[in-house]
């Protein structure tokens, strides 16, 4: 793909300069910002997006706007297509390196009914019934809102409801408890399925030992998906930025002076919105919030009908599995097979192939027909996860306009969009009216009652992550 250049007078249209290279060692827990002007990771979904559209080029003097939000992912985008729609406000929008180059190119596009990575049953058991239900609701409500606003993006679309594949068979009366509780307490029609109509009606899945089917679930495109509403918000006015990294932010009377390289940005209230690519020096609000998890993904040649037929693909559902390290894949529409899961702790070790081979390993183990297939992509990205394991949109500070929607948890394509809407809410002045937990509170820190002031325990993160993740491995595999 021809390196992207950005138009240096403000205005809509192609650039002069080339995008500085990609950097596959980025790590926001070491690096002080994303970069400046870099290039897309070499995803597919930017590999067959087509040409991304055209942007307003990067801030080249100092400049008053009403409302800031930092990050042209799908939460930023979406942020400033309801602040237009709903409020009538045009936002400003500023990114580090190219539109849309963070978590929202570099995820599985699995659109699910969920946010943050709690199940239905711990909502319950940290809130009570009654606000587990509005949070499912909540969700619903998400999924109605991402369905009305692709309608009109072509993101290649596979719904279908989602697949929910028993790794073993211990699991399979969790699932069935899951199941019931879905449908008896929610109203949701969760089913359960064995391992023989899974193989047989949906894929053979060697280790399917059964399944749960929600209804609710839609693959799509992450790269058309982003660029479709980078198009929509640039219509309805507001501005994108690339190349425009916040490197200094002070607030002064009540306004926030944003330095990025070419001016600053003078905003009377800032929506953030940088998900897993959150500098820990951002703002000090965000520091040490957030555990930055890394995802690999690879990307099949097409398959040939005999390979899709050797493995049973009767389905284009998302699909995960039920390990703690979840895989997430399916069958995508130019007859591909994509497959995702956890990567290295960091950024320096993320681009060794041996976690590219690992999830090769994998697939072959699920596929045994795929071995050998040529794999066309492989790419890693961040995951933001809060240490609660579920989202905050929420505005930590009420003497401050300063807002955010962070934490997803790897269930942002759907509730980013659900996100971005309520952050659009915070921002416009209506978010005292959420009730839910997740607007009601900041994100929390690591053992929230000891930590809040322990910032050497920092350092450490990675470390217990190490741990963790061979417990998580011995869990899945073993015990």
């Amino acid at each position: 793909m021809d390196a992207a250049v950005f138009n240096q007078s403000g205005g809509a249209g192609r650039a002069t300069a080339p995008s500085a290279p990609y950097d596959p060692a980025y790590d926001p827990l070491v690096s002080p910002t994303p970069g400046h002007g870099r290039d897309y990771a070499p995803t597919y979904w930017i590999g067959t997006a087509g040409e991304p559209p055209e942007d307003d080029g990067p801030i080249t003097r100092d400049i008053d706007v009403d409302v800031a939000i930092i990050g042209s992912g799908f939460t930023g985008l979406t942020t400033a297509i309801f602040l237009a729609q709903e409020y009538g406000i045009k936002a400003t929008v500023l990114e580090a390196n190219r539109s849309a180059w963070g978590c929202s190119v570099r995820n599985g596009g699995q659109a699910q009914c969920a946010s943050g990575r709690l199940k239905r049953s711990q909502w319950i058991e940290r809130w009570g019934l009654d606000t587990a239900k509005k949070m499912h609701q909540e969700c619903l409500d998400g999924m109605e809102n991402f369905k009305e606003l692709i309608k009109d993006i072509d993101c290649d679309p596979q719904p279908g409801g989602h697949l929910y594949i028993a790794h073993r068979d211990k699991v399979m009366p969790v699932l069935e408890k899951e199941a019931r509780l879905l449908r008896e307490t929610f109203g949701y029609d969760a089913r359960i399925l064995d391992a023989e109509t899974v193989k047989r009606e949906y894929v053979d899945d060697k280790e399917a030992c059964g399944a749960m089917h929600e209804p609710e679930g839609i693959g799509i495109h992450a790269g058309k998906l982003a660029f479709g509403y980078l198009r929509k918000a640039r219509a309805l006015g507001a501005t994108v930025h690339p190349a425009s990294p916040v490197q200094g932010w002070e607030t002064r009377n009540g306004v926030h002076h944003l330095r990025t390289p070419g001016g600053i940005v003078r905003a009377r209230a800032v929506g953030i919105a940088t998900g897993g690519y959150t500098s820990n020096s951002l703002h000090p609000e965000l520091k040490n919030r957030l555990l930055p998890i890394l995802s690999n993904s690879i990307v099949t040649r097409p398959l040939t009908a005999a390979e899709i037929e050797a493995c049973n693909f009767r389905t284009t559902q998302v699909i995960t599995d039920t390990r703690v390290l979840r895989h997430y894949y399916r069958l995508m529409p130019d007859n591909r097979v994509q497959i995702g899961s956890r990567s290295a702790i960091t950024g320096m070790d993320a681009p060794q192939k041996k976690y590219e081979d690992f999830l090769i390993r994998d697939l072959h183990r699920k596929f045994p027909a795929l071995e050998g297939v040529q794999i066309d992509y492989s790419w890693w990205g961040w995951v933001d996860v809060s240490h609660d394991m579920m989202p905050r949109i929420y505005q930590p500070d009420p003497a401050q306009t300063i807002y955010y929607a962070l934490g997803y948890g790897g269930n942002g394509v759907m509730y980013s969009a659900q996100a971005g809407r309520r952050l659009a809410q915070w921002i416009a002045g209506r978010g005292r009216e959420l009730e839910l937990p997740i607007f009601k509170s900041r994100l929390p820190f690591p053992n929230v009652r000891e930590m809040v002031e322990a910032e050497m325990f920092a350092p450490f993160r990675r470390f217990g992550q190490w741990w963790l993740y061979r417990w998580y491995h011995l869990k899945d595999e073993v015990l």
